[in-house]
């Protein structure tokens, strides 16, 4: 009869460095388009995208996933950047347009290092009442779980940082707040920006980046014995060349860094710690 059990449930861990921001209303959608970087217009209902919300300067303030549960109803998942903070800075910018934006501390984001049971790729899917998002990549099956209730589990916060630093994912401390563009994040390996759409903050800047070729630096990523701290310059020994933008501790520990994409190779290290790059996972 043991044979027939099914198989145990992988654990899940509340992230507790993610927070949920719901837009509900006629025009949230609209509203989202003229606002955040990606094309919200586009983005059809069950489907999630990357998105960003930068400075008039094309400085990225927050990056964050978007999904659209229904006609009318935008959640972003937040890693790193408080809800209620993002709330209300927008608010100021919403004016007569119909919809309501509040902060969801009733709804968890839970990290599960497993395949979810519907969602795939950028498709929603349901696992009871909670809503999963894929996050599946190169490094193995993982997704979100958003939803209410109690977390079972005690999956490794830590190791959900590893995954995204390794896939070049920028997880943004608030001193590196509003100091990148998109490009110099690397944020089209997300899709995370468009330099067709309308206007947006920060179109400009980021537009002209694109069509005249100005990009100079991008995302890179390090191993080190030991993190070095966001803001570290990067130096080869002579001058600064680059900066850490956020480090998680491990065996190796890792960080992302923003560098020139046209440099000669050297010997690297920030903050006195050694660092050898290493490529970016798909």
């Amino acid at each position: 009869m043991a044979d027939n059990l099914p198989p145990p449930e992988t654990p899940a861990t509340a992230l507790s460095d993610h927070a949920v921001l719901s837009l509900e209303g006629p025009d949230a959608v609209a509203f989202a388009h003229a606002q955040f970087s990606s094309e919200v217009a586009s983005l059809a209902v069950g489907q999630w995208q990357w998105s960003a919300w930068l400075t008039p300067k094309g400085r990225v303030i927050a990056l964050f996933a978007l999904a659209r549960p229904g006609e009318q109803e935008l959640l972003l998942m937040l890693p790193d950047y408080p809800a209620e903070v993002l709330a209300a800075a927008l608010q100021r910018y919403v004016f007569r347009r119909k919809l309501k934006i509040a902060v969801r501390p009733d709804l968890v984001v839970q990290g599960v290092m497993a395949s979810p049971a519907q969602a795939s790729g950028t498709l929603l899917g349901k696992s009871g009442e909670a809503l999963e998002l894929d996050r599946t990549d190169a490094g193995g099956a993982r997704h979100w779980r958003i939803g209410g209730g109690p977390v079972a589990g005690t999956a490794n916060v830590a190791d959900w940082r590893t995954h995204d630093l390794r896939h070049g994912l920028p997880r943004l401390p608030e001193s590196q707040r509003e100091q990148w563009t998109p490009q110099q994040l690397s944020l089209d390996r997300l899709n995370a920006y468009s330099v067709k759409k309308g206007c947006y903050p920060g179109q400009e800047i980021v537009a002209r980046t694109h069509f005249l070729g100005k990009a100079k630096r991008a995302l890179v990523l390090f191993e080190s014995d030991v993190p070095p701290d966001p803001g570290n310059a990067v130096t080869d020994g002579n001058r600064d060349i680059g900066e850490i933008i956020c480090a998680q501790a491990g065996n190796p520990a890792l960080a992302l860094g923003v560098m020139p994409l046209e440099r000669e190779p050297a010997t690297l290290a920030a903050g006195g710690v050694a660092l050898k790059e290493i490529p970016l996972l798909d």
